[in-house]
């Protein structure tokens, strides 16, 4: 039976993704069931404010690796599937002990990039999380590293946190981990907060703990997209007492990126930053102006060239000399695209035999992303 739920404050975020990192919960190499238990009660305070909350956790590699035998997180792909999934199991359980106290059920959601690449798939994810939150459970979300391989493993947790709190809308987003937050370059200060994800850049150098995959490099990625969408993001450290509760309440706790205004319908977010893209096409200069500036569709009149192995239905990156203009779902395939590039669309049924419509890429299935680049003469 779902729990009861408390009133929300008024300026208290309605939904929060929170990511949790593998060193904040396995400083040591291993699981802390202290780490978890300090998290859930900070969850729960939050929750009892009337905030939902999802969980995107790290630590399935750090709580399984020892039962292997092994002395060390492993380096080696099927070790770190083998023991994610002895460990995964157990993470699970840590965090169902943590939350009995507090009356809270936690559910497991096992996610790879194909849930986000396929519409259908997309979309049952989030109708699956929605129930949940319905019924007042905490979703615990991971990706699904038994079985995850190159061509579709999403790469880190916290570009899997940006992606759902994209696709549950999430008025925040939360990256817990053992930095305080960005440092700015050369210094031991925390940068409060950051207008600009870009500009932050400059602080970063390319580094991760010895139990993590990402960095401070994939935590600006993954406030880069929510932030474009309309969603701050804050990166905070993980140990600090009640840190949630103090985000959201307002306190200076970590940096802190500002959100972007966006209003861009679910359709275009998912084209847009969600699903990866499975080629390129290039088109010119006439096209991209049409594309940008009137709102038009991309004809195949407009196409100079094709990149990539791609089916219909494909979201495809379409570039004007280089630069990007826009992202859409393409109504062609890479070969058909080939064959019917620089011409009429009237001429497309005699060209491949068939015709599924005019456009290549719709303007309903376009999502335009930068400035028309000018020609060059």
């Amino acid at each position: 039976m779902a729990a009861a739920r408390s009133t929300r404050s008024s300026t208290a975020p309605a939904r929060v993704v929170v990511k949790i990192g593998s060193a904040v919960l396995a400083e040591s190499g291993g699981l802390s069931l202290e780490a978890v238990r300090r998290i859930a009660d900070d969850i729960a305070a939050l929750r009892s404010r009337g905030t939902s909350v999802v969980v995107v956790s790290s630590g399935a590699i750090a709580s399984g690796f020892r039962a292997l035998g092994l002395a060390r997180p492993p380096k080696l792909i099927r070790e770190k599937q083998a023991a994610a999934a002895i460990g995964q199991q157990r993470l699970m359980a840590a965090y169902a002990a943590a939350f009995e106290p507090h009356a809270t059920v936690v559910g497991q959601v096992l996610l790879t990039a194909e849930d986000f690449d396929h519409r259908l798939r997309f979309l049952n994810a989030r109708h699956t999380l929605e129930t949940l939150l319905d019924h007042a459970a905490v979703p615990i979300i991971n990706e699904n590293d038994s079985v995850s391989f190159a061509e579709i493993k999403l790469g880190d947790n916290d570009r899997l946190a940006a992606l759902t709190a994209a696709m549950l809308r999430a008025d925040l987003l939360v990256m817990l981990s053992t930095a305080p937050g960005l440092w700015a370059s050369g210094t031991r200060s925390v940068i409060p907060l950051v207008e600009n994800v870009e500009d932050a850049r400059r602080h970063v150098r390319p580094t991760k703990s010895g139990v993590g995959t990402g960095g401070m490099t994939t935590k600006l990625d993954a406030a880069a997209l929510v932030t474009g969408l309309g969603i701050p993001c804050v990166v905070a450290p993980g140990n600090a007492p009640n840190v949630l509760a103090r985000i959201v309440s307002g306190e200076s706790l970590g940096t802190r990126f500002a959100a972007r205004p966006s209003r861009l319908s679910s359709r275009r977010r998912w084209i847009g930053f969600t699903v990866r893209s499975r080629g390129t096409l290039h088109i010119d200069a006439g096209a991209a102006r049409a594309v940008r500036d009137r709102g038009a569709s991309l004809l195949p009149s407009g196409i100079l060239a094709v990149e990539g192995d791609f089916e219909a239905g494909s979201v495809v990156d379409i570039l004007c000399d280089k630069a990007p203009v826009a992202r859409g779902l393409s109504a062609y395939s890479s070969d058909e695209v080939s064959r019917i590039k620089g011409r009429r669309a009237s001429t497309i049924a005699a060209v491949l035999g068939y015709s599924h419509c005019d456009e290549v890429v719709h303007r309903d299935d376009l999502l335009v992303t930068a400035q028309t680049p000018e020609a060059k003469s």
